[in-house]
């Protein structure tokens, strides 16, 4: 690894919300970050380009709801197709990671400890996936 360690941000993509999260290579951690609500049936692009401005990650992670025989889902379509308009909007490399189950984790976490909204699942969603990326590519070129 040279220069600076690098920051990325994660997705948990949904059609209603989408959970973000960030995380850095040095040690390897990603935190939830925000939950992001879609507008007029899309991301809301606004938004996602001020966390871009903001935290200048490397590349970005997406994680793909496959189901639960590794196919592809229309989940997953939606999925990749939101990780190629963030390559083609930020110039960003888009990393893809499986992310079966994430949300049930991130709900059952969030059980253990009381009270939460749909809002916290998804942000924790999405540290799960991107925690689960940098962990899976420790010390790999970006």
């Amino acid at each position: 690894m040279s220069g600076r360690p690098r920051t990325l941000l994660g997705f948990d993509f949904g059609t209603r919300r989408i959970g973000v999260a960030v995380g850095q290579e040095l040690t390897r951690t990603a935190t939830a970050l925000v939950t992001l609500t879609s507008r007029d049936g899309g991301p809301d692009w606004a938004a996602i380009g001020r966390l871009i401005e903001e935290w200048q990650p490397a590349a970005l992670v997406v994680g793909l709801p496959l189901n639960l025989d590794g196919s592809e889902s229309e989940s997953s379509r939606l999925a990749r197709r939101f990780g190629n308009r963030l390559a083609g909007r930020y110039n960003l490399p888009v990393f893809t990671v499986d992310e079966r189950l994430s949300s049930s984790e991130a709900e059952a976490l969030l059980a253990e400890r009381g009270r939460f909204d749909k809002a916290d699942i998804d942000k924790l969603a999405a540290q799960l996936i991107l925690q689960g990326w940098l962990e899976a590519n420790n010390g790999k070129e970006i």
